[in-house]
């Protein structure tokens, strides 16, 4: 059985229908946060779909030192507790550092561990310490079977409120593929799983000093996953990402959103009446 996890008015995992976390990769205003956010939510209350916001108040692992990266934890923690209480919808976002945890923890409701530091593990012990709900990134280059770890890492300090989210496992060079056995494998140790289907058709670094993507398959790739059985899905999403600062090539519109909604609630439902 999948433990159940609780974010303020959102349930995830045990029998309880999929959850969406999404958002713009990066904030780039207090606007563009909270028009996002809005957005977002009135599609996901027009569907009943829970909803976790995200956007990261910095990407401290962009491709090129010229990336834009956010604007920096102080002002980004503020932009999103406006967006916490002023829309009640839980948070997430990234930390990347030890120094930044105190300060997050005050705001998030979920912290997510990046990716590429998903096997630091005095990181991820201390953010284990906050007692907060905590997302691992499954790193492009673990197997399914190698987030047991991480996952004891932070059982070890004394933490059992975990989600493990899947965002493809690298394919040669600059390319990701999904291999769908995974969201199985890692629903075998009992905690919530998400499939983040717009990293997952990333190209990272594929156009040199930033990285490409391929948005047309995320629909499909969304639909496999629910078909599958994840208990969320994890998409950033944009008003216009062709002319976004941060993985533009690979994030959804809004319009997008709700089309691709509706067919995961379908095929989620479906799943759920014959387990």
């Amino acid at each position: 059985m999948i433990k159940e996890i609780k974010i303020k008015n959102v349930r995830i995992g045990g029998n309880n229908p999929i959850v969406l976390i999404a958002g713009p990769c990066v904030i780039e205003s207090e606007s563009h946060a909270m028009r996002h956010a809005e957005g977002i939510k009135k599609i996901c209350d027009k569907l009943a779909v829970g909803f976790i916001f995200k956007s990261s108040y910095d990407k401290a692992n962009r491709s090129s030192l010229k990336s834009y990266r956010g604007p920096g934890i102080d002002k980004g923690l503020r932009i999103l507790q406006k967006v916490k209480k002023e829309l009640g919808i839980p948070l997430l976002s990234d930390v990347h550092c030890k120094s930044e945890l105190g300060r997050a923890k005050e705001t998030l409701d979920i912290i997510q561990i990046p990716a590429f530091l998903c096997r630091q593990t005095d990181f991820i012990k201390d953010a284990a310490k906050t007692k907060k709900i905590i997302n691992i990134k499954k790193g492009q280059f673990l197997s399914p079977w190698d987030v047991k770890n991480i996952i004891d890492k932070i059982e070890d300090a004394g933490n059992k409120d975990i989600i493990i989210t899947e965002r493809g496992v690298m394919f040669g060079y600059n390319n990701l593929v999904s291999d769908f056995r995974s969201l199985g494998i890692m629903k075998e140790f009992g905690y919530p799983v998400v499939y983040d289907a717009t990293h997952s058709v990333q190209l990272p670094g594929g156009k040199g000093c930033e990285s490409g993507g391929e948005r047309k398959f995320v629909t499909g790739l969304s639909r496999a996953a629910a078909a599958v059985g994840c208990n969320g899905l994890f998409l950033e999403v944009h008003e216009d990402p062709d002319h976004a600062p941060c993985d533009g090539p690979n994030m959804i519109t809004l319009k997008m959103l709700e089309k691709l909604l509706k067919d995961v609630k379908k095929i989620d439902t479906i799943i759920r009446r014959s387990d």
